[in-house]
């Protein structure tokens, strides 16, 4: 399967057209400008995992169709072993393995996700996205300062945070080994 940023922007494209959309329908619909979104169709722009999810809404289509140009088949259940989600590039830095792209009709999105310690992220504001429905997020391993509607929450290993992902929220790891933690998009 693959997932590099040029196929995955031929695919959006593909989809916007079948489905109708003017490049300025489909930029207002994932929250970017029209010269972003054909950044991202163009394979300029290596987009977020949440502009990936936006895309698979409005296309109606599973986001593991816009990743790979495959379609889950799975139905009753799937079975992903250590090490062996997809991996998805999608947030520079981030390591991301979807755990469920071969399950069909999913209500959720489950992601391993590995954070990188960053010395000079430490006193910037976090990075910031949002898209319809609803995250939780549990941090397995490390320390994470997680900013949500405007409010910063710092999270360890064992900790867990469920949030409507419409609000502004990004992520960072907060300790020098970085943090491992599952991310799950509830649509």
């Amino acid at each position: 399967m693959k997932n590099n940023i040029k196929e995955v922007g031929q695919r959006i494209r593909d989809m916007r057209e079948i489905c109708g959309l003017s490049v300025e329908e489909a930029a207002k619909a994932t929250g970017t400008t029209p010269e972003q979104f054909l950044s991202a169709e163009n394979g300029e722009y290596d987009c977020s995992v949440t502009f990936v999810y936006r895309c698979a809404e409005i296309f109606k289509v599973d986001i593991v169709e816009l990743l790979t140009g495959e379609n889950p088949k799975l139905k009753r259940y799937s079975v992903i072993r250590k090490g062996e989600g997809l991996p998805v590039k999608r947030r520079e830095s981030f390591e991301y393995q979807h755990l469920s792209y071969l399950f069909k009709n999913k209500k959720i999105e489950p992601f391993l996700v590995k954070a990188p310690y960053n010395e000079a992220e430490q006193d910037k504001p976090v990075s910031l996205s949002s898209h319809d429905g609803q995250e939780f997020d549990y941090v397995l391993s490390g320390g994470m300062k997680m900013s949500i509607d405007g409010k910063i929450k710092n999270l360890t290993a064992g900790d867990a945070i469920i949030y409507d992902s419409s609000a502004p929220h990004g992520m960072i790891a907060s300790t020098e080994g970085g943090c491992e933690f599952l991310a799950i998009l509830i649509k």
